[in-house]
């Protein structure tokens, strides 16, 4: 079996790669995250753009181990509010990972905008590193951001982001039909050959 390093300690994450790597029938790969490996030294996320933050990820986790890496730099991209929070959006209410507080911030920072303005996108990059080079994709999954939070699944913003054509959120989706459409979920699908040929 070949390692494959997700350089991220979020398991939902994990479990996601592992669903996609199923559906595409890619077996002989052994998924790792940074709490399967000694701790290294991980640089700051202050790329200015997906791309970057999940290159450096990547490359931090490669040069460490010497496993293959792959690392995911992915948030939310808000039309009304020129694109932001885009990559602070895991920390757009000033503290890392606060789901609630960041969607909270901002729903009322769209309080008074009509639906029709109310447009944005998840934004998945995704950069693959190992002996074989460095790979780096991009998925979108467009939609609009609604009033309140609805749905338990998922996690981040997907109780207020509904997807284009959907009448549910990407929270009240299954985990199979989230895979199926998601950013993540299409950035992944361009990372296929690169992973068989690593499995």
């Amino acid at each position: 079996m070949t390692r494959l390093l997700v350089a991220t300690r979020n398991r939902k994450k994990l479990a996601e790669l592992q669903r996609v790597l199923d559906a595409a029938g890619i077996s002989g790969l052994t998924l790792l995250s940074l709490d399967d490996v000694a701790p290294f030294d991980e640089a700051p996320e202050t790329g200015a753009t997906f791309e970057d933050n999940a290159l450096a990820k990547a490359r931090d986790a490669y040069r460490a181990t010497g496993i293959a890496a792959l690392a995911d730099d992915s948030g939310i991209e808000v039309d009304a509010l020129n694109g932001m929070p885009g990559v602070l959006s895991a920390r757009w209410s000033g503290v890392h990972g606060e789901d609630q507080a960041n969607t909270a911030l901002l729903l009322a920072q769209l309080r008074d905008v009509p639906d029709v303005r109310r447009g944005g996108g998840f934004v998945s990059a995704c950069a693959l590193v190992s002996g074989n080079g460095e790979v780096v994709v991009r998925g979108v999954w467009r939609g609009s951001i609604v009033g309140a939070p609805r749905g338990s699944g998922g996690f981040g913003y997907d109780p207020v982001f509904l997807p284009d054509g959907s009448d549910r959120t990407a929270a009240e989706l299954t985990p199979e039909e989230k895979d199926a459409v998601s950013h993540r979920g299409r950035a992944l699908a361009q990372l296929l050959p690169e992973l068989r040929a690593l499995a």
